[in-house]
């Protein structure tokens, strides 16, 4: 009984050790958050284009890992569907839409935001996507990952929108709709492109006219190894991103935003958007950054 016990002892705290290496317990598990950005921006998902078949194994993967970390859904099943004309073609775009209540404020919402389709195959080459934007994607799961663990105080719409490539037209469709009264929505958290910097540098936009938003980024920190910055908004000779994403639809109807996103790099739009060419610490920072930020402004009244 005595050589049982003491196997016991030396054996479980190496086990334990073990999981903590590969999962951090305290916000979300950075193998997962790799894995996810890996399978969708693999060839089987063939460039997530809108409407294709590669988009309805998208969504497919989406609902699942909804359903698996308690996400419930905004909408039957989960869809949001919707359709469109972009050039004379048409289309059926889906969003998925995700829903969290809130413990102190359960009436005003924060859309966490990322769109998962991009260009398809063209030419017979896949453009997969990796950092635009399996990365927004898949930083999704490791929010609703953490919410699980700590319950969030604003209710939380998860939302994975369609066809971003073609105009924000699946984020205009929910800002349009009827699904959410936008007078209760407090805020829009979106992610395009978080996945890589040779800079080692994660912008966020919206918060320059915005004094709360504004307060609680300046100064804030959560890495010693990426830098947070503050730009991209109109005001700095830099490209102006504020109409360049998802964010866009929220920004026109007047609801408040923040856009975390990286600079352009040689690789986007092109299909050497891999998972090969994504830059995995980073990518892991950055998505605890916007973590970190989001807790800041789940903590006040909005």
């Amino acid at each position: 009984m005595f050589r049982i016990i003491l196997f016991l002892l030396l054996v479980i705290p190496i086990k334990t050790l073990a999981q903590n290496k590969t999962c951090d317990s305290v916000l979300f598990c950075k193998t997962n958050l790799i894995k996810h950005i890996k399978s969708l921006s693999s060839d089987a998902f063939e460039g997530r284009r809108t409407g294709s078949q590669g988009a309805e194994k998208t969504q497919k993967y989406i609902i699942n890992q909804f359903h698996a970390l308690g996400v419930l859904p905004l909408l039957k099943g989960y869809k949001q569907n919707f359709d469109f004309i972009e050039k004379r073609e048409y289309y059926k775009g889906v969003n998925i839409l995700g829903y969290l209540k809130g413990t102190v404020f359960p009436k005003d919402y924060i859309v966490i935001s990322a769109h998962y389709d991009h260009e398809g195959i063209k030419q017979g080459e896949i453009f997969n996507g990796a950092d635009d934007n399996a990365s927004g994607v898949s930083a999704l799961f490791s929010i609703a990952e953490y919410l699980k663990k700590y319950p969030p105080k604003h209710s939380i719409i998860f939302a994975a929108f369609d066809a971003e490539e073609l105009g924000l037209e699946g984020s205009k469709y929910f800002v349009k709709s009827s699904t959410v009264d936008s007078k209760h929505i407090v805020l829009n958290l979106n992610m395009d492109m978080i996945s890589r910097s040779e800079k080692n540098e994660l912008y966020v936009v919206g918060a320059s006219d915005n004094k709360v938003l504004k307060e609680v980024l300046q100064g804030h920190k959560c890495s010693s190894k990426i830098k947070l910055k503050l730009g991209h908004d109109g005001y700095d000779g830099l490209d102006n991103w504020i109409y360049s994403s998802d964010h866009a639809s929220f920004h026109k109807k007047g609801m408040p935003f923040l856009y975390f996103g990286v600079e352009d790099h040689k690789d986007y739009h092109e299909p050497t958007d891999t998972f090969e060419n994504i830059q995995p610490d980073f990518y892991v920072d950055a998505v605890k950054t916007i973590l970190s930020v989001f807790k800041k402004v789940d903590d006040i009244k909005l």
